[in-house]
């Protein structure tokens, strides 16, 4: 089935420029102009991919996906045109799961967008590597779903990833640099406090606790681990 994408900016020659190239790799795309009709279609259909741009009439893209986040986890990459790295990461620390500073490449940006299908779509792992249990968490790695205490919990794309691979590899510490590249992919122009930001925000979800973690530790000058 063809992917859905859902591309959200203001300048509608930026959005007519998108459509055209992912309508090419037979992606249905729908388009919308503003914060409050990005919300309205992202709530009445199911998106495969969100573009969001940050500068947005009536509401902006960070109070767009904070919203988005509260009833979907569909992957949402910002788009930027401002320059400040900071802006970037409280685009990330949001919800989103990736971004994308103007003026960019139509060429970078759907092989951000395939780069995440990849991963999500990823349906080759062996039976006992579909379900992990540890203590009171369940992942489901074929459906993405993660549950604690059979109470589930909502990750962003990204999140997930980030437990799957910790969570397969338990005890193994892992930097930062090193979860970038993997997570996110080696392409990725990103620096590692990105990790940071999304280490954060999966903790204050799994995490009884986030500061003193049961499940996600911090390796002290060298990175992460999940402890077994």
């Amino acid at each position: 089935m063809n992917k859905r994408v859902l591309v959200v900016d203001d300048e509608k020659l930026i959005v007519k420029g998108i459509r055209f190239s992912l309508e090419q790799d037979d992606m249905k795309v729908d388009c919308a102009y503003d914060g409050e009709e990005a919300l309205k279609l992202a709530r009445e259909n199911t998106y495969d991919m969100i573009l969001l741009d940050i500068m947005l009439p009536k509401l902006d893209g960070f109070e767009v996906c904070r919203q988005i986040r509260e009833f979907s986890d569909v992957p949402i990459i910002m788009l930027t045109a401002k320059g400040d790295d900071m802006d970037k990461i409280l685009g990330l620390d949001y919800g989103a799961d990736d971004y994308i500073t103007k003026p960019f490449n139509i060429l970078e940006v759907k092989a951000r967008i395939k780069a995440i299908f990849r991963r999500i779509g990823r349906k080759d792992a062996s039976e006992d590597e579909k379900l992990l249990v540890h203590r009171d968490m369940k992942i489901d790695c074929e459906s993405r779903r993660v549950f604690i205490a059979d109470r589930e919990v909502n990750l962003t794309a990204k999140e997930f990833d980030l437990l799957e691979l910790l969570a397969k590899n338990p005890n193994k510490v892992y930097s930062r640099e090193n979860l970038l590249n993997m997570v996110w992919g080696y392409e990725y122009p990103g620096d590692a406090r990105t990790v940071d930001v999304h280490i954060r925000r999966l903790r204050e979800k799994i995490e009884t606790h986030p500061s003193d973690p049961k499940y996600v530790y911090t390796k002290w000058g060298v990175g992460y681990y999940f402890k077994a």
